[in-house]
């Protein structure tokens, strides 16, 4: 088992490296890693219909998609990751309760009862700290989970908060649960340092053939090969998604404006502008410039840069257009 501190705070960089492990290395492997404050959805999710991007737009919050489904999970510098890569026999390889049992047996030792409940979620007093979910490839799997400690919970509500009137599709929707962070429940506080620490030691403790193993320059270069060309890029992040609909309203100086957009694989196939607003201007300009354009605000604000929005939507501008289409 090569035990790894991953000492990097980058999400793109930091999703990027689970899969380098998990694709290059025939090894067992576990890692422990905090990200700085990221939204991360899962493999299968409609990324908007996930987050509060104008909260996340304000704040600088990346969004980054990871390999394994299930929900969106916000991160920050209180929260620390932890990942299982292993090989196994492929019926065997999905289960929940057997990656996380090594971290139950440290809370239970720091004085904590947690317990698994539901699908994939460990809990407090009925409350959620840690969130887990799995990406398997032929006979090798990769399980990670979240660990409130000292987490933000602000910042994790806002960032993650979102109509869920706006989109209508078929991809994977987050199931919100009442959350709360290990460090409240301690016995004796102990800093993150030293839980991380106590896990990895347990960790450790678990497996005789575990090493603490330093990443070369030759893995440094492979993972920021793959964060670059993959984990920061609009295509994975936005762009891959499921087919979807969404509906957005918003008021003018010139009255209401409703946008209906039909959206594939992050690009849009169809708009339609509705409302009792005046125009000059056809709106089915407007509507045309923006087929086949990204689902996103640069791509858009391309598109629609040469028209004046208050001749097709009297009192309007192209940033509160552009800010009703999301």
């Amino acid at each position: 088992m090569l035990c790894i501190y991953n000492n990097s705070n980058d999400p793109y960089i930091n999703m990027a490296t689970e899969e380098h492990f998990f694709k290059n290395y025939t090894e067992d492997i576990f890692l422990l890693w905090r990200n700085k404050p990221a939204v991360i959805v899962g493999k299968h999710q409609n990324t908007l219909a996930e987050i509060n991007l104008e909260y996340i737009k304000e704040n600088d919050i990346p969004v980054v998609r990871r390999l394994s489904g299930g929900g969106a999970v916000f991160h920050d510098l209180g929260n620390l990751n932890f990942t299982f890569i292993q090989t196994g026999e492929t019926e065997k390889l999905v289960d929940f309760r057997k990656y996380t049992q090594p971290i139950l047996d440290v809370l239970n030792n720091l004085g904590i009862e947690a317990k698994f409940e539901g699908r994939n979620d460990l809990t407090i007093d009925g409350k959620k700290f840690s969130g887990n979910a799995e990406h398997v490839f032929k006979n090798r799997v990769l399980h990670h989970g979240t660990l409130l400690f000292s987490s933000e919970m602000k910042d994790l509500t806002k960032s993650l908060k979102v109509n869920p009137l706006k989109f209508q599709d078929k991809a994977v929707k987050s199931v919100r649960s009442r959350v709360t962070n290990i460090s409240n429940h301690l016995p004796s506080p102990i800093t993150l340092d030293e839980f991380t620490k106590k896990i990895m030691d347990h960790i450790q403790g678990m497996y005789a053939d575990s090493k603490i193993y330093q990443m070369t320059d030759d893995d440094h270069n492979a993972i920021k090969e793959l964060a670059d060309s993959k984990y920061s890029t609009w295509e994975w992040n936005f762009g891959y998604t499921a087919k979807y609909d969404m509906s957005q309203g918003f008021r003018t100086t010139g009255g209401n404006v409703e946008i209906h957009l039909n959206v594939d694989k992050g690009i849009i196939k169809e708009v339609k502008v509705f409302g009792d607003f005046f125009n000059k201007k056809d709106i089915s300009e407007l509507e045309n410039a923006l087929i086949g354009v990204n689902h996103e605000e640069n791509a858009i604000r391309g598109a629609l840069s040469d028209f004046d929005i208050n001749d097709y939507i009297k009192g309007s501008n192209l940033d509160e257009l552009i800010k009703g289409m999301f």
